[in-house]
């Protein structure tokens, strides 16, 4: 399995492929194979030299990008910091533009505790962590507001007010998107210098055979990649 997408990677940095889109990966049997990855987004990041990258799920009405990642959330607060935060705003900024064609992207930034902290009382990460992220991506021309509290932003971006939420963590930004877009969404990894897709599930062995898979969300992603390569003007080489 490993040699297909080390492959593929390979190709796409070659220009012999416009880009990839992968298929779910089973992170156990990745370890169990001996490779330490937490998965493909990792993967990517090394094989292709890129420090600097973000996981995005995207579909037509939602678009979310993560700060974090796989991550226990015992760990959030401590590894939580304004230049992660300040990249993935970023990054999300820039690929909203060049990558999915939006002009002028306005970014939404999640809290992270209740409230947006309350003014400290439930949290002081939203003030001396992301606050100035936000801060800092605004004083760069950024179009960049919050951080807005988590049990309402979603319902505004859903209603179109931001192209996309930069969340904290992982289920932050996954429970709302796959509640809208479990069936067509689409895991787009950011700054990489490859256009890379995948499907925004994981690989249900458990119906594997039985003909009940949907393959709603690879169709997307392959889409997406293709759309993608266009909007970037990607040509492969002979």
């Amino acid at each position: 399995m490993m040699s297909y997408v080390t492959q593929g990677i390979d190709w796409a940095m070659e220009g012999r492929i416009h880009g990839v889109a992968t298929c779910p990966i089973n992170k156990l049997a990745l370890h169990m194979a001996g490779e330490d990855f937490d998965g493909h987004t990792e993967l990517l990041a090394q094989r292709t030299n890129s420090s600097a990258y973000v996981m995005m799920l995207a579909g037509d009405r939602l678009r979310v990008a993560l700060v974090t990642i796989h991550l226990p959330l015992i760990q959030l607060s401590q590894k939580l910091t304004t230049e992660a935060v300040f990249k993935t705003i970023s990054i999300t900024h820039e690929a909203l533009r060049s990558t999915f064609g939006i002009p002028k992207p306005r970014v939404a930034v999640a809290a992270l505790n209740p409230h947006a902290g309350e003014d400290g009382l439930f949290g002081d990460e939203e003030v001396h962590i992301i606050s100035p992220a936000i801060e800092k991506a605004r004083g760069t021309g950024m179009n960049v507001s919050g951080p807005h509290p988590p049990d309402t932003l979603f319902y505004k971006a859903l209603a179109g007010k931001w192209d996309a939420v930069v969340c904290m963590y992982h289920d932050q930004g996954l429970i709302p998107f796959k509640m809208v877009h479990f069936s067509d969404g689409v895991n787009v990894t950011l700054g990489l210098p490859i256009i890379r897709t995948s499907v925004d599930h994981g690989t249900a062995y458990d119906i594997a055979g039985t003909g009940k898979a949907d393959p709603g969300s690879l169709v997307a992603a392959i889409t997406m990649a293709a759309e993608h390569a266009l909007q970037r003007g990607i040509t492969v080489t002979e």
